[in-house]
């Protein structure tokens, strides 16, 4: 039987030995690539033949690709017969939903990767998708308000802002990848908030997420 072929992308070294020893113990997968940055998954997909990626779901900042819902999204479109597997430690349920409408094969939290990475990928083999520990999803409600008129009045700065925010990362990550205070960061986020009429991030996500916004 041939084996599918694996690439793991994660920009920590130590998930990816984690990983790769992991995968080692099965039969059924080759892995022909490891990647520490999206750009770098994507020039290992282009290069040759992938059945299944697993990667992270925060990468790198700097990658044309970027991540999160973005590079699951370009993924999809260039490589629709890809098998996507998702690390993360985001348990936030709108985003776990989105990523299970584009298509992704299943999302594994880091803190249970040990725990679920083989029934994942036995799932895979069997041409099932894989449900992680997390809450079920739930139905993002549309909304028939000007969305337009309101993402025009956010300067860029607020805009990347809500972007990175809504791919996963904290007001502190942010902070640094911008070299900004988290103050200054917060404030932006906020000031976002009252352009777009919404109230906590909760909102913010549903907002964003069920518009697509940020495709």
């Amino acid at each position: 039987m041939e084996k599918f072929k694996v690439v793991i992308a994660d920009d920590h070294p130590i998930v990816l030995l984690g990983v790769r020893e992991l995968m080692e113990r099965e039969s059924d997968f080759e892995i022909v690539g490891e990647a520490i940055s999206s750009q770098g998954l994507i020039e290992i997909l282009e290069q040759q033949p992938v059945d299944i990626v697993i990667t992270d779901y925060n990468m790198p900042g700097d990658s044309p690709y970027g991540d999160g819902l973005k590079l699951v999204e370009y993924l999809k479109r260039h490589f629709p017969r890809l098998q996507i597997l998702i690390l993360t430690m985001i348990s936030n349920q709108l985003i776990l939903t989105r990523l299970h409408e584009l298509g992704v094969v299943g999302v594994i939290q880091k803190s249970q990767l040990h725990n679920e990475i083989q029934v994942a990928l036995k799932t895979i083999v069997e041409r099932g998708s894989y449900q992680s520990l997390e809450p079920a999803p739930s139905s993002v409600i549309e909304s028939s308000a000007s969305i337009d008129d309101r993402i025009s009045m956010l300067s860029p700065k607020e805009f990347e802002i809500l972007r990175l925010f809504v791919s996963g990362k904290s007001v502190s990550d942010i902070a640094r990848s911008q070299n900004r205070s988290s103050k200054t960061i917060s404030a932006q986020k906020i000031s976002a908030m009252r352009k777009l009429e919404v109230e906590s991030d909760q909102d913010l996500l549903t907002y964003c997420i069920g518009r697509n916004i940020f495709n």
